[in-house]
């Protein structure tokens, strides 16, 4: 049996063609024979899971699913607080720590019927990664478990990618669910800032962290957002508006939409492979042959946008994270305790002017967007590095592509446009104004659909 996608499933399902509990079994069974090289898992919950999939198979066989997420497998970033399962960050300090309530997030979904596998692995405390010395392994990408999966959600990627879960959420700072998504092969989303609930995820910087989902495909990141996007009164950031229907747009095409590309970016701010190149204009290619019009676009340098989102995502992990390292320094790991101790090195006015110039590139980024309807990038500059080869400082080196949009809150959104160097994944990133997933869905799953991308796994 191969792993469906979560549309495949859902199908399935709801034709009583397979059941909720032989779809965990697969899972399951793929996580005991893969996740040994892959350590996508920090936590496998297999009698949570089975629970979930026999209550989902008894409303499969009464009629009565919830909906397309009803007996679909998934599994959350562990930085997602799940009550009674161990939430760890992937940090010493939280080793054990039992919630007591799910996140907002995590509660949703477990209403829509999925089936919890388990707590996946993250950069600890969504920042220092890959790290080797932490009481779990950094997650391998099972494209070549010798190369980086990217972070902060590496586990949600490595685990998707290999067929170990049909979806899962992700969190995105500086680019945690897109970067991994991309060099893993696979879907992932970023709603707008305030769509989805922070409450119950751990947080790195709470003015730049994004929940959202990840898959196989753009069309289950569609039916997974479908779910999360709610209003959390008890969450200060959560919209109050009504959420569209993501899946809507899914099919309709391209035709007379203009698709704004920033060609600076990536031919001098941050200059990429020839494998994302070639994949980036194909992608192009594609949507100017469905009827789209391509426009070049003016933004301000990536490396602006980078400097706002370094200075405040570090001075934000430090006010969280000091009286933890004033007491209990050495308890982190290398990596995230010389990352964010940056931010004890930051003044006030250092994090006031980056607000400042916050606010300014939002003006920019939206006068420069007015008259188009989405902006396509390439969605990370190069194929998967060596593990071994990440340096700690390099996510201060390279300015990237997602970052515009944690600072201006935007939709972003990246899906599989290819293989680089070494058959690694390459990935386009398309992003829209705030509250326009659904366009944004419908323009990369145009793309999508128009290539066989989708029908390759890594194992």
């Amino acid at each position: 049996m191969e792993t469906p996608t979560i549309a495949q499933a859902a199908a399935l399902i709801a034709a009583r063609a397979i059941s909720p509990v032989e779809l965990v079994g697969h899972c399951l069974s793929r996580i005991e024979a893969l996740d040994g090289a892959l350590h996508s898992f920090v936590t496998v919950t297999p009698e949570r899971a089975l629970e979930d999939a026999r209550a989902a198979e008894r409303r499969m066989m009464t009629s009565t699913l919830r909906g397309k997420l009803d007996g679909i497998p998934i599994a959350h970033k562990d930085i997602y607080c799940t009550r009674g399962i161990a939430t760890t960050a992937h940090s010493r300090l939280l080793q054990g720590a039992m919630p007591d309530e799910d996140a907002h997030t995590a509660m949703l979904l477990a209403q829509a019927g999925t089936s919890m596998l388990g707590k996946l692995a993250t950069h600890e405390f969504a920042l220092g990664g890959p790290s080797f010395d932490l009481p779990w392994p950094p997650a391998r990408n099972p494209w070549n478990i010798d190369h980086f999966t990217s972070g902060s959600s590496s586990g949600p990627a490595a685990a998707i990618a290999a067929g170990l879960a049909l979806g899962a959420t992700g969190s995105d700072t500086g680019g945690s669910i897109r970067e991994p998504a991309a060099l893993c092969g696979i879907a992932g989303l970023k709603p707008t800032y305030g769509l989805c609930s922070r409450r119950g995820i751990l947080p790195l910087a709470f003015s730049l962290d994004h929940p959202g989902p990840m898959a196989w495909t753009i069309e289950d990141c569609a039916l997974l957002l479908q779910a999360m996007a709610a209003h959390d009164p008890e969450d200060h950031t959560s919209i109050e508006r009504p959420a569209p229907d993501f899946s809507a747009a899914l099919g309709r095409g391209v035709k007379g939409l203009r698709i704004g590309v920033v060609s600076r970016w990536h031919d001098t701010d941050c200059p990429v492979s020839p494998g994302v190149q070639k994949g980036f204009d194909r992608a192009l290619a594609i949507w100017r042959d469905q009827g789209a019009e391509i426009v070049d676009i003016t933004m301000p340098s990536l490396f602006d946008y980078q400097a706002v989102c370094v200075i405040i995502m570090i001075g934000e992990a430090y006010a969280l994270h000091e009286p933890w390292m004033r007491s209990r320094l050495y308890d982190y790991g290398e990596l995230l305790r010389d990352r964010i101790l940056i931010g004890g090195l930051l003044s006030s006015s250092d994090y006031l002017q980056a607000l400042r110039r916050r606010r300014e590139l939002c003006v920019l980024t939206a006068k420069a967007a007015a008259d188009v309807d989405v902006i396509a990038t390439p969605a990370a500059p190069r194929e998967a590095a060596r593990i071994d080869s990440i340096s700690k400082w390099g996510f201060l080196a390279s300015p990237g592509f997602a970052k515009p949009f944690n600072v201006t809150g935007w939709p972003a959104a990246c899906v599989c446009s290819g293989f680089g160097e070494g058959g690694l994944p390459v990935s386009v990133q398309i992003a829209a104004k705030p509250f326009q997933e659904a366009l944004m869905l419908q323009v990369a799953s145009a793309f999508e659909a128009a290539t066989d991308f989708r029908s390759l796994r890594p194992c």
